[in-house]
């Protein structure tokens, strides 16, 4: 891994999150190398049906939530390996759904401390504890937090770039 630094963003609607995770799948990123990050009323909101999981975000929100499943071609591959590799968590004492690499970190720091765990990994990820609260306000706000850990500058750059064309707010690197 590149020395480049984790770029996240908070997008305010599903659409929006929807366009910014497929750009960087197209740049050749799994699903399980992108966080997400949503409330699980969020995820009600815009995943929780059957017909709303036929995209690889939604797919990758909904198996967070153990309601996923294979849609068929990519998605449902996606799906499976989301699975198998156990990346996807719910949290519903504190009303989250994580899912990708920070997922397993949140894991690992036991569930009594998911709560410390998710703002300690994120923080551990290098994102400013003041951008981290940020986060958070907006997560409460029924934003989707995405993030990537680049593997080359130009990578970072390039989805920077995109995220803030697909309206992606506070997205940073």
């Amino acid at each position: 891994m590149s020395n480049t630094p984790y770029v996240t963003g908070l997008f305010k609607d599903r659409e929006s999150a929807e366009r910014a995770y497929q750009s960087v799948s197209e740049r050749g990123y799994p699903a399980n190398d992108v966080d997400l990050v949503m409330s699980d009323e969020t995820r009600q909101r815009h995943f929780s049906s059957t017909a709303a999981v036929t995209t690889e975000l939604g797919n990758k929100a909904a198996e967070g939530a153990g309601i996923g499943g294979a849609i068929g071609g990519t998605v449902g591959a996606i799906a499976a390996a989301v699975a198998a590799i156990g990346t996807s968590l719910v949290l519903p004492g504190l009303g989250l759904v994580v899912a990708g690499p920070l997922a397993a970190a949140v894991a690992g720091a036991g569930a009594g401390a998911a709560g410390g765990g998710i703002i300690g990994a994120l923080i551990g990820l290098g994102i400013p504890e003041e951008r981290v609260k940020r986060y958070e306000s907006g997560l409460k706000e029924g934003g989707i937090l995405l993030g990537v850990k680049p593997r080359s500058d130009e990578d970072a750059a390039f989805i920077e770039q995109s995220w803030k064309t697909h309206n992606g707010d506070q997205v940073y690197r």
